[in-house]
């Protein structure tokens, strides 16, 4: 126990729930050791600090110390930035370079966001992983290298393995010892402990009053989800240092700068220990979801639309059908009220709450209505809700914004530089 606060101490950690303290005591236990570890955990729990106690605590605490954000490198260069490469290896390679791992030789390479490495690369980490051999880049002289590698992700690696962007072999040989760091919404105990540790450095930093919490903003902070994490917090009270004049901060002050509605559209994914994933892990989820439901709400129309025909526009509709309706068509969209659409709304400026029913347009007034059969209509084509033709629009959009400037981009969209790059040569926009 005395040992563990010494390293909380150490590396400034706060906090005493039971899932951080087993986090910190399984880092203690296997510094001592070369066995690889993976760190999980959502973005922002701080899954740094796990690399650093396990060098800091290993017999390798006085050799070099590499942390590589593996999303921050283009795809075309983490090779090299890795392993190194020759002279003439490649255009622009003028000369012969070091990798990490020839670098980091008998010290600690602490690969973050490991789950968004290329294949390519994977291979060669196994590699490294299984014999302690590489190659440079554009040569063909076996190196050796005694590289002790510490992970971490925030993908769902079981998922990633099943999507095939991860090999599972590579998965098992990295994970010998798996370290979860829990998400900041389960350490309630731990929050109002942050916000005061982060409170006094900034007041310190920015020789400003100490920020303090009333009781009822204690209690709204300790029930906020913060997607975010710690980050989240650290960021949260930083920005009230600087803009609060009233040093004292109650719920309804709080709730300024985080809303409580602010959690609805987070969705948590909830990893158990085999990283099997028992909610949504991803945006593309929500977004295949929302596909799901307009294809659903589509095909329902579809079929009221066809009752009314067969029923010249007079069938009474239900409540959930007069819902339908008003959910997909109501009277200030430009689909509704187009009149080359195939419904319109008919507005006879009657009572404000009538239900507008659709009304049948054909292109020939003289057809004869009398045979439903003889009724030809012509579907409207409805917005592509192709993943793939909306993903595509908005890079070229993004791109476009930015003249071309891809790191520009990539942050417009939310997404890393060596993502974007995959997804323009996916997509043929290299021209």
């Amino acid at each position: 126990m005395a040992e563990l606060q010494s390293i909380k101490a150490r590396f400034g950690i706060i906090g005493n729930f039971p899932a951080l303290n087993r986090a910190l005591e399984k880092a203690i236990q296997v510094a001592p050791t070369d066995i690889s570890v993976l760190v999980m955990g959502e973005s922002g729990v701080g899954k740094e600090f796990i690399p650093k106690i396990i060098h800091g605590e290993s017999r390798r605490k006085h050799q070099p110390y590499i942390v590589v954000n593996c999303g921050a490198i283009p795809e075309g260069t983490i090779d090299s930035e890795l392993f190194g490469h020759e002279k003439g290896a490649f255009t622009g390679a003028t000369s012969t370079r070091k990798g990490y791992f020839e670098v980091a030789d008998g010290g600690t390479i602490f690969l973050d966001e490991v789950g968004e490495l290329p294949l390519q690369t994977q291979v060669r980490l196994l590699r490294v992983l299984e014999s302690g051999e590489f190659m440079k880049v554009g040569s063909s002289q076996v190196q050796k290298t005694n590289v002790r590698i510490v992970a971490a992700t925030n993908v769902n690696m079981m998922k990633a393995i099943g999507d095939n962007r991860f090999r599972e072999d590579l998965y098992y040989r990295l994970n010998t010892v798996q370290i979860d760091m829990p998400a900041l919404r389960e350490r309630k105990g731990d929050i109002h402990l942050l916000f005061r540790k982060f409170a006094i450095d900034f007041a310190e930093k920015y020789r400003m009053p100490e920020l303090k919490l009333t009781d009822d903003a204690v209690s709204y902070l300790e029930n906020y989800a913060f997607p975010g994490n710690v980050r989240q917090l650290r960021n949260l009270v930083e920005q009230m240092t600087v803009v609060e004049q009233n040093r004292e901060v109650n719920s309804t002050k709080l709730a300024e700068y985080i809303p409580m509605n602010a959690n609805l559209p987070a969705v948590i994914s909830k990893t158990n220990t085999t990283g099997t994933s028992t909610d949504f892990s991803s945006e593309r989820d929500i977004m295949y979801k929302i596909l799901f439901d307009m294809r659903s709400d589509i095909n329902d129309l579809k079929s009221l639309t066809s009752e009314l025909i067969k029923n010249k526009g007079n069938s009474d509709l239900s409540l959930q059908e007069k819902n339908l309706i008003n959910r997909i068509y109501t009277p200030d969209t430009q689909q509704a009220t187009s009149p080359n659409s195939l419904l319109y709304f008919e507005n006879n400026n009657s009572q404000q709450n009538q239900i507008h029913h659709p009304t049948i347009v054909s292109d020939n007034e003289d057809h004869d209505y009398n045979d439903v059969e003889d009724i030809e209509i012509e579907e409207s084509r409805p917005e592509s809700l192709s993943l793939q033709n909306n993903e595509k629009d908005l890079i070229i959009k993004a791109l476009e914004k930015h003249k071309g400037r891809r790191n520009k981009a990539a942050d417009e969209l939310g997404i890393s530089q060596r993502t974007l790059y995959r997804k323009i040569k996916q997509y043929n926009l290299e021209e």
